[in-house]
């Protein structure tokens, strides 16, 4: 049985950093009445690295690439929208909406995750698809459950459902739709990504149940949660928009880690950090700057690496 969680991680140093004005069309979490002040990257940079840290601290291998400065490229930092790596030395490469997001994809990254001892065989790249209009964008547009071969994905602009069905026949995983909504000027919009509303963890679900409004898909999310013996965690539309829907579970040195920002963490209640911290160390940083310019969190900055690797170089 594949493992849900990984030791191994890859993130993106920024080299550039604002407000993305072409994912803003509808990424409703990211913020552009703000000043943009001119240390902005600085800002990031320092979040980023500081996160790094926390990592590390806690024994999660993390392989770092800095972004190409000499591309357009302000969301660099979150390379899991693009790039996902799998058990059986695969990989697959996703198309993704925004036209200065797809030049994100760069061989450097698949050089220095084989530089860090890391096997890749094969790729499967959808990339082409962006060509028609057609877009996946990695997990954030799926919640991958591993052990029990689900996958799970709110229906957007940003995940097509033929594409998503192409990609669960490809790397055999039961496809499990639905559409997600959120409340914006007091209208219903579809949420950008599933994984700021959804995270599957090995022994507990985060998920805004309320953001599905159809009841016959919210049950069958939720059966199909419960009957992998997840403990389920409902949060309110308020705490998903402090990212606490965007949290990974990585292992590291004593065990497994629940990664989220400060915001969501802050956003939780006594109960729900109970619950967490039955099965999880908590790990928070501070990631004001890239979550209010850059409308992700610390999940969207955490590409997994579930590749066999020959060694473990820090």
């Amino acid at each position: 049985m594949s493992q849900q969680t990984t030791h191994a991680l890859l993130m993106v140093r920024p080299s550039q950093f604002r407000s993305n004005e072409q994912t803003a069309q509808d990424n409703y979490f990211q913020h552009q009445d703000v000043d943009e002040s001119n240390n902005l990257l600085e800002l990031a940079q320092r979040e980023f690295d500081n996160f790094v840290a926390l990592l590390r601290e806690h024994g999660v291998q993390v392989v770092v690439v800095q972004a190409d400065q000499e591309k357009d490229t302000p969301d660099a930092h979150f390379p899991n929208n693009w790039i996902s790596t799998h058990p059986d030395r695969r990989i697959a490469i996703y198309p993704m909406k925004a036209p200065n997001r797809r030049e994100e994809r760069s061989d450097s990254v698949l050089e220095a995750i084989e530089a860090a001892g890391f096997f890749i065989e094969e790729v499967y790249d959808y990339s082409e698809a962006a060509l028609d209009g057609i877009f996946l964008e990695g997990t954030g547009s799926m919640v991958l459950d591993h052990p029990h071969q689900k996958a799970y994905a709110a229906l957007s602009q940003r995940t097509d459902e033929d594409l998503f069905i192409e990609f669960c026949e490809d790397f055999e995983y039961t496809p499990v739709i639905f559409t997600a909504s959120q409340t914006v000027g007091g209208q219903l919009i579809p949420i950008y990504h599933t994984n700021v509303m959804l995270c599957v963890g090995s022994q507990v679900a985060v998920i805004c149940s309320s953001a599905i409004k159809d009841s016959k898909e919210r049950k069958n999310v939720w059966q199909h949660l419960k009957s992998d013996g997840l403990q389920i965690i409902d949060i309110t539309e308020a705490q998903m928009h402090q990212f606490a829907g965007n949290m990974l579970e990585v292992r590291g040195t004593h065990g497994p880690l629940m990664v989220m920002s400060q915001s969501a963490l802050k956003s939780l209640t006594p109960n729900q950090v109970r619950i967490i911290e039955e099965s999880c160390v908590i790990v928070a940083p501070d990631l004001t700057t890239i979550e209010t310019y850059g409308g992700g969190s610390a999940r969207c900055m955490l590409a997994e690496i579930f590749l066999p690797q020959s060694m473990r170089i820090a």
